[in-house]
């Protein structure tokens, strides 16, 4: 056993913080002298038997992390042995605590130069740190009770302390190092013990916050990394700083933290954010920005937020309602699997077992592995996550519920759907039915279809049960009309609990007659009802549809069933009014019996003037329920249409519903009505391609006139007419005006940068338009890359988008559209230099640099997807290969090129953008001949007339010359060649014909033809 700890000194490590700062501005004075250190090997002196001992151990630490306990623990009765007294130490080395600290600082020293792939380092870090800890606590455990005991002492003076302080005394000054590698290990260690330790001594507390403070600005990411690492564990410590204290170097620590969080904004290195992400404390102030992590750039790091962070947060409920939705949303929407798998983890091992509850004690349950089945669980997670509103189309809810179902097969086998189960039904729990009922329909045949069979109703059953929650619902509704109460929370979750099950109604299977019979009449009695909300209606259609078949009599069945109901809808809101005047009239007609048989002068006045107001009163009430009874047939006709599929003219009924629903709603002067019945007429104009030729003028006119939601409802129906019917603007179209009006109306969308919704819309239906090749302009193809480069679009996040995935994938889907791109690019160049040159100061935009460069990416022929027959191959293997391709694109991108910069209204500032493009392009010797030749002349010629001012411009210029000779010297060469070989098999085949063409001889023939005959004999007889 250790004895007393051996008398020392220790007042210089009692030191205040404000000595700390001094020493600090001390060092700052002579930052001349120490600024770049470099690692000064100390001498080595006589070899001793510590030294020994104490570089085995290193060695033997830096080969495996295996061993590091046992080492760290000899190592430790080393410096008990050299720190501690013992009591028989006669006749052995005596060697202090000095000569302990001195050899291992030594070892400490040498560390300095390895550099960061060298795995040796890390491994004598981690020792380090390894040892400290122990140390420390072995020397914790030593001290007297009444030191432990003494709160007033916050710092207890022991031979690791002083280990410590020693070796952060020879680190510190070398991390203002100029080798990087020095920097680098410095920053690490520091970085390391910091962690390692719980307690630092005052002296040196400020110094490293300084030290460290400044390495997180350092230019090698690497260092930043390990500066981070360890102010992670400062930045707690912000609020112990001493104002009073503070000099020059205090103001680059003073708000640590808000300086780690802006790193973690910002720092361009995706390392540094995520070893700031795992490393800050987790503190009200510091989480928000930790979970905006979740939109980071580096999929590592948003993967490290997901399976890392959120699990060691605690309880997810503590976050608020907002923030669940977008953690969820963001992480099963990633680009990244990982990230999406980290997700889905989380949700249903993490999340579920914070509403689970607390595990049973059970001895067989396995660490870290997720707890039973619990299904209250399961409904008080969906209730955290608000599948009211996360539900909807567009919600997460059922993305999360479907990895949910898919990783927890316990919980598929638990579900019971009974009849209790249906009675009384709940948000959470229909929708655990509808996620489940999904799930299994997504998944196919096998042991999950059989779960479902056994679990979920048949059509007859889920039928009654939809026909009682639907008639709650109405009820409901109809009560709060009659109250004039708007929608409360609980209707708002009836219309969810019947959404719900209309969405398991649209799965089921309508073999089964008898279910299929109750449930058409069920939906056809449901759809006339008037009250019923627009989103359930729709539900509605959609299941009728599945119910009446896809054979072309049940779409007729079910047109004419839904027009059905559209009449008595009408019908029965205007029978509601006309039973409502009644009652008015008889309640007017009671009144004036009443009252006095013989009125006066003003009576007769003031019973005028309230006449008028409940006239006007009447009148406006009347004009709002049209509005409401045409909107709702409007609204079941919309949903109709969209589910049918068949020719408008075969079908009577859709004839019907046009001429007296849908074209005197287009014809109303009310701008809702007009509207909707707009977009009816659009659906209808699908059907058929008279109806849509005659109609398009309308469409454009609602453009030009309409306010804005008008011309994005036109232009959707625009795109989707021309996209069902495309030759109405192909070139062979005859009407060229319309063609015209049409591009028109796209080209001026795509420039109404103050209304960003038209132009999004414009942008998207230009692309699709495009993609199928339904319009083939190159003016609107300029415009669209002209907008992707604008920076007045910089707000409109849907267009650049929508754009930077068309543009590529348009020009590397067809050599015609990558054509169309390499005759607008001189055009695209110019436009966007006008940009620039208009951009105000505070205004940024890319470089015309970096525009010249896609644009020869966007052309370059080797990226085509198909290419042509003569450029493919087949390998033994049956793998493609690509031989060269032909390179006339960029030939002619070239021509464009040379020829803007050759033109007289070309600026020197567009030749200076445009000629460096031009030894970027692809030459290859398979290319037209002629063109080859073309562009090389011009070349020559701009080379002549001097059109290069600049290096770049000269160096582009004499690259795309040398391409050209070279590429055109190797054709001519491969071209004499084989006029050569053709010259000579013409001569061969002239003299055969001149052989056969002359007279012989009958007696030569004869003579001749024995001799041959006696000479094959003879070589038939030597074979």
């Amino acid at each position: 056993m250790p004895g007393k700890v051996t008398a020392r000194n220790s007042t210089t490590s009692r030191l205040p913080r404000k000595s700390s700062a001094q020493t600090l501005a001390s060092r700052k004075s002579t930052t001349s002298r120490i600024s770049s250190p470099t690692i000064v090997i100390p001498e080595e002196g006589p070899t001793s038997t510590l030294r020994t001992r104490i570089c085995d151990i290193f060695s033997a630490a830096q080969r495996t992390t295996a061993g590091h306990r046992k080492l760290v623990v000899g190592l430790r009765k080393i410096q008990e042995a050299c720190c501690y007294e013992q009591a028989n130490n006669q006749g052995q080395d005596d060697f202090g605590e000095d000569d302990f600290n001195v050899e291992l600082a030594r070892c400490v020293i040498r560390l300095m130069g390895v550099k960061k792939s060298e795995g040796v380092g890390d491994r004598i870090v981690n020792f380090l740190g390894l040892f400290l800890r122990h140390a420390s606590d072995k020397d914790a455990a030593l001290l007297p009770e009444s030191e432990v005991a003494d709160e007033t002492q916050s710092f207890s003076e022991t031979p690791t302390s002083r280990l410590t302080s020693h070796i952060l005394s020879i680190s510190l000054p070398l991390l203002t190092s100029k080798e990087k590698t020095v920097r680098y290990r410095s920053t690490q260690l520091v970085a390391h013990i910091i962690n390692s330790l719980d307690s630092i001594d005052d002296e040196y507390f400020n110094l490293l916050r300084v030290g460290l403070s400044k390495r997180v600005r350092d230019k090698e990411p690497m260092i930043r990394v390990q500066a981070v690492l360890g102010l992670g564990r400062l930045a707690g410590n912000d609020d112990d700083m001493d104002p009073e204290n503070a000099d020059s170097d205090d103001d680059v620590v003073s708000g640590l933290l808000e300086k780690l969080l802006e790193i973690l904004q910002n720092d361009p290195s995706a390392d540094v954010r995520r070893s700031l992400l795992l490393n800050l404390p987790l503190t009200p102030t510091t989480l928000p920005y930790l979970l905006e992590r979740a939109r980071d750039l580096d999929s590592a790091t948003r993967r490290a937020l997901y399976s890392r962070l959120l699990p060691a947060l605690g309880d997810f409920r503590h976050l608020s309602l907002s923030m669940r939705e977008k953690l969820l949303r963001w992480g099963l929407r990633d680009r990244d699997e990982n990230v999406r798998k980290a997700t889905a983890r989380l949700f249903r091992e993490r999340w579920i077992e914070d509403c689970a509850g607390p595990r049973t004690s059970a001895k067989d349950v396995t660490p870290g592995a997720p707890g039973p089945a619990n299904i209250d669980g399961l409904l008080e997670l969906l209730e955290r996550v608000d599948v009211v509103n996360s539900a909807v189309e567009d919600g997460v809810a059922l993305e999360a519920m479907k990895e949910f179902w898919s990783g927890r097969p316990d919980y598929r086998d638990e579900i019971s759907l009974d009849d209790a189960f249906w009675e009384h039904l709940t948000p959470e729990s229909i929708f655990m039915a509808r996620s489940f009922n999904d799930f299994c329909k997504q998944e196919g045949e096998g042991k999950v279809e059989i779960l479902m069979e056994e679990k979920m109703p048949e059509v007859t059953r889920l039928a009654f049960f939809l026909q009682r929650y639907t008639n709650e619902l109405v009820d409901v509704l109809r009560s709060n009309d009659i109250k004039n109460e708007g929608e409360g929370e609980d209707t708002v979750e009836q219309e969810f609990v019947v959404e719900q099950l209309l969405q398991i109604a649209k799965t089921l299977d309508y073999s089964d007659e008898v279910g299929r019979r109750k449930m058409f009449a069920l939906l056809r009695e449901t759809l006339t009802v008037a009250e019923l909300p627009d989103d359930i209606t729709k539900l509605v259609v959609d299941v009728l549809r599945d119910v009446c078949g896809v054979e072309a009599s049940g779409e007729r069945d079910f047109c004419d069933i839904v027009l059905e109901a559209v009449a008595e809808v009408h019908d029965t809101i205007l029978a509601d009014e006309a039973t409502l005047e009644n009652e008015d009239e008889s309640f007017h007609s009671a009144r004036s019996e009443i009252s006095d048989s013989t009125p006066t002068k003003d009576s007769q006045k003031q019973s005028k003037s309230s006449g008028n107001v409940s006239d006007g009163e009447e009148d406006e009430a009347k004009a709002i329920r049209e509005i409401m009874v045409n909107m709702k047939c409007l609204h079941i006709a919309q949903c109709m249409l969209q589910n049918v599929e068949g020719s408008l003219q075969e079908n009577l009924h859709l004839v019907t519903m046009l001429n007296n629903l849908v074209v005197p709603a287009v014809r109303s002067h009310e701008a809702p009505i007009r509207e909707r019945g707009l977009l009816c007429l659009g659906l209808c104009c699908l059907l058929d391609k008279n109806l849509a030729e005659e109609n398009l003028t309308l469409f454009l006119h609602c453009y030009n006139k309409g306010h804005e939601n008008l011309q994005v409802t036109a232009l959707h129906v625009l795109s989707d007419i021309l996209a069902t019917h495309p030759t109405l603007v192909s070139l062979q179209s005859p009407d060229a005006a319309l063609l015209k009006s049409v591009f028109k109306i796209f080209s001026k969308a795509i420039k109404a940068s103050h209304a960003i919704e038209v132009q999004s819309a414009a942008t998207i239906a230009l692309c699709k338009l495009m993609l199928t090749g339904v319009i083939q302009d190159e003016d609107l193809l300029k415009q669209a890359v002209i907008a992707f480069f604008d920076p007045a679009t910089k707000g409109n996040a849907v267009l650049r988008q929508a754009l930077s995935y068309f543009l590529p994938v348009f020009c590397y889907s067809r050599r015609e559209n990558m054509e169309n791109m390499a005759s607008v690019a001189p055009g695209v160049i110019r436009a966007v230099m006008s940009l620039v040159e208009e951009l105000d100061e505070e205004e940024e935009m890319v470089g015309i640099g970096v525009v010249g460069n896609m644009l020869v990416d966007w052309t370059d022929a080797r990226k085509l997807v198909v290419q042509d027959d003569v450029c493919v191959s087949w390998d033994e293997a049956g793998r493609k290969e690509v031989k060269a391709v032909n390179g006339d694109i960029h030939l002619d991108l070239a021509e464009h090129l040379l020829e803007k910069v050759m033109s007289h209204g070309c600026t020197k500032e567009e030749k200076k953008a445009i000629i460096p493009l031009l030894g970027k392009l692809y030459i290859a010797a398979n290319s037209t001949p002629e063109k080859l030749q073309v562009i090389y002349e011009l070349v020559t010629e701009a080379i002549d007339m001097k059109a290069a001012n600049d290096a770049a411009s000269r160096n582009g210029l004499s690259k795309l010359h040398l391409a050209l000779k070279k590429v055109i010297g190797e054709a001519g060469a491969t071209r004499r060649s084989m006029e050569e070989e053709t010259v000579a098999d013409m001569a061969l085949e002239e003299s055969v014909m001149m052989a056969k063409a002359e007279p012989l001889e009958e007696g030569k023939t004869e003579v001749q033809d024995s001799l041959l005959e006696e000479l094959l004999d003879d070589e038939d007889m030597e074979l």
